[in-house]
């Protein structure tokens, strides 16, 4: 089964980029439908981005023309290619990874969108 590690989280400025990386080992990832979820502090998870082993992709309507996700086959890993970040952007971001039989999620990654 696969395991998903995300990484590339930090601290930025308002209006900054980030990208965060979902490396996955163990399977190969193109298999999977990837979710990319953010929770906030007293918020509820939020769906950001996914993307499903065709290719196709859905981005949600608080990020949408800021946020993309995209995945490299040869690396095997899927990417959050997050821009004009926005201090409501804040919050630890997790990979989650799903089949019609199994789903797993990561450890998440930090993001803090501050001045």
């Amino acid at each position: 089964q696969v395991n998903v590690v995300e990484s590339g989280g930090g601290w930025v400025q308002p209006g900054g980029s980030l990208t965060l990386s979902c490396v996955a080992s163990g399977s190969i990832i193109s298999r999977y439908t990837i979710h990319w979820y953010r929770q906030a502090p007293g918020k509820q998870r939020e769906l950001v981005a996914s993307i499903v082993s065709s290719g196709s992709t859905y981005i949600a309507d608080s990020v949408t023309g800021r946020f993309a996700i995209s995945r490299d086959n040869a690396k095997n890993t899927v990417y959050l290619q997050m821009n004009s970040l926005k201090i409501e952007d804040t919050g630890v971001y997790y990979c989650d990874a799903r089949s019609p039989t199994f789903a797993t999620s990561g450890q998440g990654t930090q993001v803090t969108v501050s001045s």
